[in-house]
């Protein structure tokens, strides 16, 4: 499943679904809270390897991945 396939679980009582870009975009310049997939395709490899290192620093050792 792709996080584009995702449905909450509380979706029958919200209505409207919502377009994550948009909340993220929204979320970037209304707070300055950057969501980022670091497996996003519009970033390059020196990118995705810059916010994983920040993330790592901020938050702590490598995530885990599931591979099932």
């Amino acid at each position: 499943m792709s996080h584009q396939d995702y449905r909450c679980p509380l979706h029958p009582w919200l209505g409207q679904g919502f377009d994550a870009e948009t909340i993220k975009r929204q979320g970037w310049r209304d707070q300055g809270i950057l969501v980022v997939n670091t497996h996003d395709p519009r970033l390059e490899r020196l990118e995705r390897q810059f916010l994983t290192r920040i993330a790592e620093r901020l938050y702590g050792c490598r995530r885990e991945v599931s591979h099932g």
